[in-house]
């Protein structure tokens, strides 16, 4: 039996629009399941633990990368008491880049055809502690901090705009909010770096804001995290590495350090620290974020 748990307000509300499509195409596909409606935040965590508890095989996530957050929260707590429910993924969201880096189509038929299939594999879980949570939570896409955790709060107030749009206006616009990079200390599996560091992109899947290519050779079951630091850079400098995030090909730039690594500590030495995971808030003007790959951690539909 396979837990559906539809965020509603997905999408800018378009998710609760898609329950009449998603019941029909997965009983087409002969998938049994019992689905359900995120009533506030962080149901969708209490609901995905509560379902594979009580011995639950699979937890689908249809909404966004906030929604697919929390059912990873559920699902992670659960695990701790030795229940291993598989994860699943229907993209009713903004950006879906979590099921973007797994590979899981827009098309929802196509996305129940693959959860009719069941086949599953093992991906990798980051645990991020700091800001709102000095216990922790789970993230599955990615730790933003700096530039591209601003742009993310700056496309949360857009009403107007959604998807990749409202996220690259987004950064044209924090191009002359967030330009000061603030003296970071950096440490990682292979060493300390101490710099000034507009950006710090700690990403366990590939892509940010619909089409901010982070990570674009990323992999969620190869054990390690992918770091995408640029250092302080021009307001011009800014706008010129746009289009190689949108292309994922930034490596080439001299502002733009790529590492790899398991493990992860930023410390502001001077100024704040902004960020997110997955999308959703960690701080405005932390301090210090500790950021960890648990391996294999979940198996998932795709």
């Amino acid at each position: 039996m396979y837990k559906i748990i539809l965020n509603p307000t997905s999408g800018r509300g378009a998710g609760a629009a898609f329950e009449t499509t998603i019941r029909s195409f997965l009983k087409e596909e002969g998938v049994p399941f019992e689905l359900a409606l995120t009533e506030r935040p962080w149901h969708a965590a209490e609901l995905a633990k509560h379902a594979a508890l009580n011995g639950c095989d699979a937890v689908v996530a249809a909404g966004g990368d906030g929604t697919a957050n929390e059912v990873i929260n559920g699902l992670m707590e659960a695990r701790k008491a030795g229940k291993d429910a598989a994860m699943g993924i229907l993209s009713v969201g903004r950006g879906n880049d979590f099921a973007y880096g797994l590979g899981v189509p827009l098309d929802l038929r196509e996305a129940c055809r693959i959860l009719a299939q069941n086949r599953r594999k093992p991906i990798d879980v980051g645990f991020v502690k700091g800001g709102l949570y000095p216990e922790g939570r789970y993230f599955g896409n990615g730790v933003g901090i700096g530039f591209d955790a601003v742009v993310g709060f700056e496309a949360l107030k857009m009403k107007r705009l959604s998807g990749f749009l409202s996220y690259l206006v987004a950064t044209l616009k924090v191009v002359f909010l967030y330009y000061k990079a603030p003296k970071v200390r950096i440490r990682h599996d292979g060493g300390e770096l101490i710099q000034p560091a507009l950006m710090v992109s700690i990403m366990n899947g590939r892509r940010l804001g619909g089409g901010f290519m982070m990570a674009p050779r990323a992999e969620m079951n190869d054990s390690l995290l992918d770091l995408c630091i640029a250092s302080q850079v021009s307001r011009v400098g800014i706008f010129r590495l746009i289009p190689h995030f949108m292309k994922g090909t930034q490596a080439s730039q001299k502002p733009i350090l790529i590492l790899k690594s398991r493990r992860v500590a930023v410390t502001a030495i001077e100024g704040e620290l902004p960020a997110h995971a997955d999308g959703e808030t960690l701080c405005v003007d932390g301090k210090e974020l500790s950021i960890e790959l648990v391996p294999a951690a979940l198996p998932f539909i795709c």
